[in-house]
């Protein structure tokens, strides 16, 4: 009998931050998970919350450690929350609160990022935000515009800790206006692994979600029927997982290395 919980998975979407890498450093068997899945005949995505970065940016990262990818290989919330955009018949004329690199594939994609009337405020993960950018994001949020944010991770893993994402930016928002977000459009919110999925012709049942967040990787779990892989490389220790009883991961290890046995 094959007790393998995740044999019936074809494609496995990897998150990045925490589980593959941390800072400029490979996590333990980050390479050699790529090589077994591709001799395994399964499929692999880079999927993160992370909309600092383009798809480019990701790729250029990646091969420099080693991973053989292409853009193809890459989701970001970004593109997911481009894809909302147009699916939910939004204009190209908007605010955008994020990094250059996400300023210019909004930019890329045909968007006005800052409208002087905007039909709706994105907010992405921001680490050149100044005072005043914070005050035309409240402004704008507390003017009533629709208010979409890319992902609600409230902190970014780095090398040394970590530093705060847009979920820590929106709990200022709501700080300040009152409002929460009408859109969030990352993990662990089912739109982001429907987007991803459609990419193979997939169902959510044939993909299983690699990841270091309770509260995002393995949520998404409850959010649609993709199974989840839990490490602990990344943000979640073994004392998080043990003390919540809201979140249960498919299958729990160590590192991504520790995941070939399953494929």
């Amino acid at each position: 009998m094959n007790t393998n919980p995740l044999k019936d998975v074809r494609l496995y979407m990897l998150d990045m931050d925490g589980t593959f890498y941390l800072g400029n450093n490979l996590l333990p068997g980050a390479l050699e998970f790529l090589d077994a899945a591709d001799k395994a005949g399964k499929r692999f995505l880079f999927l993160t919350n992370n909309s600092s970065r383009s798809r480019s940016d990701y790729v250029k990262r990646l091969t420099g450690m080693g991973a053989k990818v292409t853009s193809d290989d890459i989701f970001t919330s970004a593109d997911a929350t481009l894809i909302y955009l147009k699916r939910e018949g939004f204009g190209k004329n908007i605010l955008l609160f994020g990094t250059p690199s996400l300023e210019k594939q909004f930019t890329d994609a045909g968007y006005e990022i800052h409208a002087e009337k905007p039909c709706a405020v994105v907010l992405g993960f921001d680490q050149t935000l100044t005072y005043q950018k914070l005050t035309d994001l409240c402004n704008a949020v507390r003017a009533g515009l629709p208010y979409i944010a890319t992902h609600p991770d409230f902190n970014c893993p780095v090398e040394n800790g970590f530093i705060p994402d847009t979920g820590s930016m929106m709990a200022f928002v709501k700080a300040s206006t009152g409002r929460n977000a009408d859109a969030v459009i990352g993990k662990p919110n089912r739109f982001i692994a429907d987007a991803a999925a459609e990419q193979y012709g997939l169902q959510c049942e044939e993909v299983c979600m690699v990841g270091d967040r309770l509260y995002t990787d393995i949520a998404l779990g409850n959010s649609c029927p993709v199974k989840t892989a839990l490490v602990f490389s990344g943000e979640t220790s073994h004392e998080d997982y043990a003390n919540q009883s809201a979140v249960h991961a498919t299958v729990a290890e160590e590192t991504i290395g520790d995941l070939i046995k399953y494929l």
